[in-house]
């Protein structure tokens, strides 16, 4: 067994901190691509009051999940894992990630499907797809319960409480 002395150390350190983050950015395009399309997607998902912009917003992030399932799977040098009588073996692929990220996009696109449908009946009955707009004519209806007084405190009929 090595000793580990302070020189020892110190060089391996030395090495690990020479990577800076453009040889990160060069060298990892799938990571720094997954970091862009989860911001990205989360920013849109919760910055904008439209529901078809949310809806593409929880696209761009389901895409950044499935680039990171995709890209933790490859081995360098991998082949595909099938395995012949006289192979000599070596390091495989394993096919588990690209078959939950198969999975895990016909969900998505059956999740994104379906809230198109009701973007479409929504705005049918309703007219508008922002948010805020449908929030109040909802409360106008009668189907939402009031929002929070100017003072910050709830109605009595909204806690629940009666006049009993």
């Amino acid at each position: 067994m090595t000793e580990m002395t302070a020189v020892g150390v110190a060089d391996a350190l030395g090495t690990l901190g020479s990577t800076t983050a453009l040889d990160v950015v060069t060298t990892r395009h799938a990571y720094v691509a997954f970091a862009l399309l989860l911001c990205t997607g989360l920013y849109v998902l919760i910055a904008s009051p439209n529901l078809v912009k949310k809806i593409i917003g929880l696209n761009l992030f389901q895409t950044a999940i499935f680039l990171l399932f995709v890209t933790s799977g490859y081995v360098e040098g991998g082949s595909i894992p099938i395995v012949y009588p006289d192979a000599s073996g070596g390091p495989y692929v394993s096919p588990l990630p690209h078959v939950i990220v198969l999975t895990a996009i016909v969900v998505g696109v059956s999740l994104t499907a379906v809230g198109l449908a009701l973007c479409l009946r929504i705005y049918d009955e309703y007219g508008t797809l922002r948010v805020d707009t449908l929030r109040e004519l909802l409360r106008e209806e009668g189907t939402l319960p009031a929002g929070p007084e100017a003072g910050g405190r709830t109605s009595d009929a909204s806690r629940g409480e009666s006049d009993e």
